[in-house]
């Protein structure tokens, strides 16, 4: 026996027959003597309805992992690259993949005897969307032993913390630094005040934005760094809580393990007790047969007794001359 065959098993069944299947493996861990296998068995989280569902995707189709997992990658990289075009394609794909997917896992959870709702479908839907997102959350999801739904992060940090605002950064060596650079050639033909031929007036496009313009832009960027702070704050204080939830939950499968070992201590114990008190009854019964065979033995002494005086009188009484 090993943890990961014993995981497996556990997490390919429904969410209500996890408990007591896993309570009992731990228990027979304990028994074969590998009390640290047994912690870690009773350790073990029972999945939540949403997780068991995207388990199940991922045990009854299992071809449909390693396409998801391409397309997160790709979806990664295109982000890292700021592909413009690309990433409107991917995305519209990533929508198509993710409802159908969770379509499907929902379809299968019906099949499984287990029909969810649409509520289940989103948890399903928000779990891809993660594992699109993150790479550790997509190792996690392929494993098909979540316990609970993952949450994607806020955007894609890469992306998001390079260009703040979603528009391409403008190249150091770009136009603008080339156009500053170079300086225009003086037309000869050119009157004294007129402006340069093929040279249109930039003053108009070249006007810097007002201080009003410039402040809204200021304004608009320090609520969006502001709401980024928020978004990460939040999701750090929902991994915390998450993991004093799963600390909980381990310590809880700790004490139910605990206590199933002890209720099969107490059975045990109550069937030594049935059979002590059968054995106390046949005791009783042969103490009251050896009682009243002694009582017979004890009247046939005396019986025996009393033949014996009254033969002995009889001889001893003189015989008639």
């Amino acid at each position: 026996m090993d943890l990961d065959a014993v995981a497996d098993e556990l997490y390919a069944l429904r969410p209500e027959e996890f408990v007591a299947a896993r309570d009992r493996r731990a228990l027979d861990a304990r028994r074969s003597g590998e009390q640290d296998l047994a912690r870690e068995i009773g350790a073990l989280r029972r999945p939540s309805l949403g997780a068991w569902v995207s388990n199940l995707l991922v045990r009854r189709q299992p071809d449909e992992v390693p396409p998801l997992l391409a397309l997160g990658e790709e979806l990664r990289r295109t982000h890292r690259e700021l592909d413009g075009p690309r990433l409107r394609r991917l995305a519209r794909r990533q929508n198509e993949v993710i409802g159908a997917l969770a379509r499907q896992a929902r379809r299968l959870a019906g099949q499984a005897g287990h029909p969810v709702g649409e509520g289940v479908q989103r948890e399903v839907e928000e779990t891809l969307h993660a594992a699109l997102a993150d790479a550790d959350a997509a190792r996690a999801w392929a494993a098909g032993r979540l316990v609970k739904p993952l949450h994607a992060t806020i955007g894609f940090p890469a992306a998001d913390e390079s260009v703040p605002d979603g528009r391409p950064a403008t190249p150091a060596n770009g136009p603008g630094k080339h156009a500053r650079d170079e300086k225009p050639t003086r037309d000869p033909d050119r009157v004294p005040g007129e402006r340069p031929r093929g040279h249109p007036d930039r003053t108009v496009k070249e006007r810097p934005r007002s201080r009003p313009d410039r402040a809204a832009e200021e304004e608009r960027r320090r609520r969006l760094a502001e709401a980024r702070s928020r978004a990460r704050e939040t999701e750090r204080d929902l991994r915390a809580r998450e993991k004093e939830a799963e600390a909980a939950e381990g310590e809880a499968a700790e004490a139910g393990a605990r206590v199933a070992e002890l209720e099969d201590r107490v059975r045990e114990l109550h069937e030594r007790l049935r059979g002590a008190q059968a054995g106390q009854r046949e005791a009783r019964a042969e103490a009251r047969a050896a009682r009243e065979r002694s009582r017979r033995a004890d009247r046939a002494v005396r019986e025996a007794r009393r033949r014996a005086v009254a033969a002995t009188e009889r001889a001893d009484r003189p015989t008639a001359g």
